[in-house]
């Protein structure tokens, strides 16, 4: 029978021939993931099975990034119960404070997520790691616990919807305007408890970034991963990261596919999508073409979307030599240490300051209205973040839209929702 590349990395991780779409499987899993928000639940869940031992310590990943540096005594004994636990059980791939970064860079940066795994986490932005070619998805805390203690996770086996991708981007656009057009398109359960396969000839001018931004936000339309071919791009960035072997899956030329969508890459412009859900989409020079200015209060550039060297570069480039619009809080996080230390080795973080921006220690901070960045009734802030739910960074009456670097950065510039020129 044929399969999509998903269905195949199931069908191996279940130790099964093939498996077909609805189908219940049991699945062999390579890394489990939870964090200072999500992982408290599961360690209480494991303690009270009296379960006496990790399943496999090396595949527990724990990295503490919603709240961190602790913003109050909730998060810190939070992120102390998943200290101790981590060093009673031998938990090596613990990423703390100095260390750490937002789990869903931090992963793949480090070599922990590979092309052809089975990965779960306690996050629903899991999804992220089908970028390398991984069947990756969020899961809930006590299923997280269940995998710690078996090492396995019970799947249904999902459909799939095929987005074939042609042609390069135009100047300003990247990773972020791929999936904000698809979502814009098929809505927010446009592809609900479906995979998204990603291929066509686009994909090889895709840098690894933007393939991580894009699988990073399959969840907002519902699906249960994106993933995309293993291909030159993926192979030159795990090689010197990988920790261990891998393997690549391939679809089948004659797997099924619920529908196809073709997206061009050289047609798309910067896009922004209007609070309060990511499908509200529009693209930013019609708000130009109707005279309409948005202006905000606050522009985020970093997360577990677009906090990587390529946004920050992106970004730096448009904010160097200018300076943030007076009544703006421009605030610029990088994703992990890493990426700080690149960006302030490359002058990058330099130029942030200079333009009047704040730059801060790797965390997820603001995304979920956690802290370094709370809204206010009736403020208004544009992100490179992944949700603009109601009150998703702070207060219910304030308001989030959503774009990529560069409409961030020219945004924070001109004080309201502006087209990189």
């Amino acid at each position: 029978m044929a399969m999509t590349m998903t269905q195949k990395i199931l069908a191996a991780h279940a130790g099964l021939p093939e498996v077909r779409a609805g189908q219940l499987i049991e699945a062999k899993l390579d890394v489990m993931l939870g964090n200072d928000v999500t992982a408290p639940v599961a360690i209480n869940e494991f303690e009270k099975a009296n379960i006496p031992a990790l399943n496999d310590a090396d595949k527990a990943v724990f990295v503490l990034d919603h709240f961190t540096p602790n913003k109050d005594i909730k998060s810190a004994e939070h992120c102390r119960q998943i200290r101790l636990f981590a060093k009673k059980h031998g938990v090596q791939n613990f990423f703390d404070v100095g260390r750490m970064g937002v789990e869903h860079a931090v992963l793949p940066e480090q070599g922990i997520v590979l092309p052809g795994d089975a990965i779960i986490g306690a996050d629903s932005h899991t999804c992220t790691y089908g970028a390398l070619g991984a069947f990756s998805t969020g899961v809930g805390s006590t299923d997280l616990a269940a995998g710690l203690a078996t090492g396995k996770a019970w799947f249904k086996v999902p459909s799939a919807i095929q987005v074939v991708l042609t042609g390069s981007f135009a100047p300003h656009v990247s990773g972020k305007d791929v999936i904000l057009e698809l979502i814009g398109r098929i809505g927010v359960e446009g592809a609900l408890y479906r995979s998204l396969e990603f291929t066509g000839s686009g994909v090889a001018n895709i840098s690894m970034d933007s393939r991580l931004a894009i699988a990073n936000m399959a969840i907002e339309c519902g699906a249960k991963n994106g993933i995309f071919p293993v291909d030159e791009t993926t192979l030159a960035y795990v090689r010197n990261r990988a920790r261990r072997e891998w393997q690549v899956f391939t679809a089948d030329p004659d797997a099924s596919y619920d529908e196809v969508i073709e997206i061009r890459l050289d047609t798309l412009r910067p896009i922004v999508a209007f609070p309060h859900l990511p499908e509200n989409t529009r693209t930013v020079d019609s708000l130009e073409t109707e005279g309409l200015q948005i202006p905000v209060d606050q522009v985020v550039i970093g997360s577990c979307t677009n906090g990587r060297m390529e946004d920050l570069r992106i970004a730096a480039a448009l904010l160097k030599g200018q300076k943030v619009a007076e009544g703006v809080r421009c605030i610029v996080i990088p994703a992990t240490q890493q990426i700080y230390l690149d960006a302030l080795r490359e002058g990058l973080l330099e130029i942030f300051m200079e333009a009047g921006a704040a730059v801060s220690t790797p965390t997820c901070g603001p995304c979920l209205g956690g802290h370094m960045g709370i809204l206010a009734a009736g403020e208004r802030a544009v992100a490179t973040t992944n949700r603009n739910f109601v009150g998703r960074m702070g207060h219910p009456e304030s308001e989030v839209y959503l774009s990529n670097p560069a409409v961030a950065a020219v945004t924070a510039i001109r004080g309201y929702i502006s087209q990189p020129k």
